[in-house]
């Protein structure tokens, strides 16, 4: 595949990554790992961390987003972060030792479990609970989590830390968003930075993702307002599990051989 080829493959990856997040409210590395493999040509550990990479620029325009409108918990996010950054270490120094097959297995367990959590849906709440000590070590137990998804599946870790927050700290849903994207862009430096030197990014991919995102999000958010809630999540469902199913076809064959 020639150069020019392979960026406008990767700039139509950023862009039905973007779509869909505007569209469907979720996205990030669970649209990007698999476009960049299936329409890219990526292998599983090098779509991962370009992923990460991409997500960086997404996640820091979604967090101005909802920071000036008052919408993050910053003192959460803080806790969060200190758990999350040692658990995208560990997630890079996992990134290392799992084997293709395995990352592809695991990847699309991970599709189908957030195609489940797209169908369920999430308590709201009126106000942001106040913090303790304890819930402090909560939150850096979740960001550590979060970290390790991240590091280790290219994913921003929304998929934990905005059910746990909503769910178990009783978070209105729109902070949980807010804050949990404040945690991803610290998380996922730290993890591309590390991904670089094990030659498990590429950057200028990373890039041209992330820009092709953020505009395409932009027209897809204002499409979503048409849309039926109910209607979307399921829809975006059935988009994870049929590209689940294509994955595990791909781990299949790689077993087999």
């Amino acid at each position: 595949m020639s150069d020019r080829a392979l960026f406008w493959r990767v700039v139509l990856v950023g862009a039905i990554a973007g779509f869909t997040s505007g569209l469907f409210g979720v996205g990030g590395g669970i649209v990007i790992v698999p476009t960049l493999v299936i329409i890219a040509g990526f292998e599983q550990r090098l779509a991962h961390g370009t992923s990460l990479g991409a997500i960086i620029l997404i996640s820091a325009t979604g967090t101005i987003g909802y920071g000036t409108e008052g919408e993050v918990q910053w003192a959460a996010a803080a806790a969060m972060v200190a758990g999350g950054l040692v658990g995208t270490i560990a997630g890079t120094s996992l990134l290392q030792r799992v084997s293709q097959p395995k990352l592809q297995a695991g990847f699309a367990f991970l599709l189908v479990a957030t195609a489940i959590r797209m169908l369920i849906s999430t308590p709201d709440a009126a106000e942001v609970p106040s913090l303790s000590g304890w819930t402090a070590l909560g939150y850096v137990v979740l960001g550590f989590t979060a970290g390790l998804l991240a590091g280790l599946m290219g994913v921003g870790g929304g998929i934990i830390t905005v059910p746990a927050l909503t769910v178990l700290a009783g978070f209105p849903l729109v902070v949980a968003k807010g804050t949990s994207l404040a945690v991803i862009v610290p998380s996922a430096v730290v993890g591309t930075l590390r991904n670089r030197s094990k030659h498990n990014v590429d950057l200028r991919a990373s890039v041209t993702v992330g820009v092709a995102g953020i505009a395409t999000a932009y027209v897809a958010s204002k499409i979503s307002l048409e849309l039926d809630p109910d209607l979307s999540a399921r829809l975006f469902a059935a988009l994870l599990v049929v590209t689940a199913l294509r994955m595990a076809n791909t781990v299949r064959k790689n077993w087999a051989d």
